[in-house]
This record gives C-alpha cells, structure tokens and sequence, in this order.
C-alpha cells in the first residue's frame, strides 16, 4: 500500500490544481482595462529583468524549460501560493480592523465535516503528535460575541501531510468545520503540527535548489473564521520557538499569528487560547 511518506510534488500539484478548478471561478471576473494593465506590467517586469541582469540564451532556455515543467508536474498552484499569494492577502486586507489573515495555501478542501464545540477534529485511533486543545472565542470588532461562528480548521499531521493531499490517509484527517456555541465559544481537539518542506521533487524543488534557498514552513495551523453579515478571515497560527517563523519560505508569518501553548493541568498534551476578531461585511 502505498503511504504517505510516499506523496510526490506531482500528485500533490495535481490535486491542488484540480482542487483549483473545483472551487474557484474566476471567469469574466476581471475587466479587459484591469486585464490589460496587469499584464501588461507583468511582462514589462520580466523584460526588465532580463535587460538589467543580461539573461543569457543558456538561462532564458533554462527558464523555458523550468516553466514547462511547472506546468507539467501541476505546480502551479503551489508556487503561486508560496511565492506570492503573501502580498495578495496583504492588498486584500489591509483594510481590516479584526485580526490578522494571511494566505490559504493549496491544501484547503471546503465541507469539511461538521461539529459543534466542543469538538474533535478527525483523526486516526492511533494519530501521531502531542494532544492540542486550541480554544477561544470569536467577536465583533465591538467585543461582542459572534454565536454559532463557523470555524473551519485543517493542518497537517506529524509527519508534514495534509489528507487529500498524500495517500494512505483517511480522507477528512485533520480536517473540520465547528460552530461555535451560544456565546461565540470554541474548543477543538487536536493534535499540534509539525514544521515540513515544501514538495522539493518537481518544478518548485528544481527551484529551490538551483537558488540555495529553503523548503521549509513552520508549524501551522489553517483557519477560516465566518459568521453572518461579518467578512471571513482566512489565516495561519504558528507556534512559539519554531525555527522557520523568522524564514519562512511562504513569508506568511506574521507576529500577531504567533501562539505560545501551555501543558495542561491534566498532562494530557498542550492547549492554548486565540480568539478572532471579525470585521462587519461591507
């Protein structure tokens, strides 16, 4: 059987991709001008770059070559989110007055299963890692509690594997969607993450090994937060002490998103309390 220790960049990028197509429509959501206007500073970057750096034929053909293969190995989705997803979240909600988002990634799947708090998310008999009671509350930016809030949550497991996403794992581990209680109250049970690489066998390894860099993220966990007629957030909580939170190579790590969990009084693994703050919808 094969396991998850056994997931390629080209399996991950093709379900990323697919998920991709699934669940986001973007036709016709962006106007000829707008069109026009990025793209066209876009190339005009490019050219740029080559006329300042004088690309040579042997690395614009190295460059072709990489290109083809992002697309061949489903990777797109990948690097965008890594690379550049960042400064779109930050465009998109630097308005805000609630907490702080930041990116999606490529890993997130909608209707996961759902649960009232308090809640535990789905996990094998047997799941790797220290217990996690994550905790807190969602309000308006007034203070008031937000009743029934939902709160969707996804993260890898110990090994740095999200379901769906690497075989050999049960289709919705670690992965849920929990409404909150009567006075925007929310506890989950999990387990705490583990920092892992980036899929370094394809297209974005190719990458990052041709320029020295890193493959690592820092431990995290995804969360998106809504309730009605307040904008959903969506953003990622790291844990104090990781290595990565200062270089990340998604560059998603912001201070505010830090957690520092505690042990529990009853020694049964780690907790720690983040409340949410939403922004009323426009």
């Amino acid at each position: 059987m094969t396991t998850e220790s056994q997931a390629t960049a080209a399996a991950s990028g093709a379900g990323a991709t697919a998920r991709f197509r699934e669940n986001k429509h973007v036709e016709g959501a962006t106007s000829q001008e707008r069109v026009n206007a990025l793209a066209s500073r876009l190339v005009k970057a490019v050219n740029d770059i080559v006329t300042d750096e004088k690309v040579t034929y042997d690395e614009y053909n190295a460059f072709k070559s990489w290109l083809i293969s992002v697309g061949e190995t489903g990777e797109w989705p990948l690097f965008l989110d890594v690379w550049v997803e960042h400064s779109v979240e930050e465009v998109a909600n630097a308005n805000r007055h609630g907490s702080k988002g930041t990116i999606e990634g490529p890993y997130y799947i909608p209707d996961a299963p759902v649960q009232q708090s308090p809640a535990t998310l789905p996990m094998r008999e047997d799941e790797p890692g220290t217990p996690l009671l994550f905790q807190g509350e969602v309000r308006n930016v007034a203070g008031e509690p937000l009743p029934g809030a939902l709160i969707e949550i996804w993260h890898a497991d110990d090994l740095g594997f999200y379901s769906q996403f690497a075989p050999g794992l049960p289709e919705w581990n670690l992965r849920g969607s929990i409404t909150a209680d009567e006075q925007g109250k929310f506890q989950i049970n999990t387990i705490q993450p583990a920092p892992y690489q980036i899929p370094t066998d394809g297209a974005c390894g190719a990458l990052i090994s041709a320029a020295g860099w890193h493959a690592w993220r820092p431990a995290h966990i995804h969360l998106k937060v809504s309730a009605a007629e307040h904008q959903l957030i969506t953003t990622q909580l790291y844990f104090e002490g990781d290595k990565h939170i200062a270089d990340d190579i998604a560059s998603a790590v912001k201070p505010e998103l830090v957690l520092a969990p505690t042990g529990r009084a009853d020694g049964a693994g780690r907790e720690v309390t983040y409340d949410f703050i939403l922004d009323p919808r426009d």
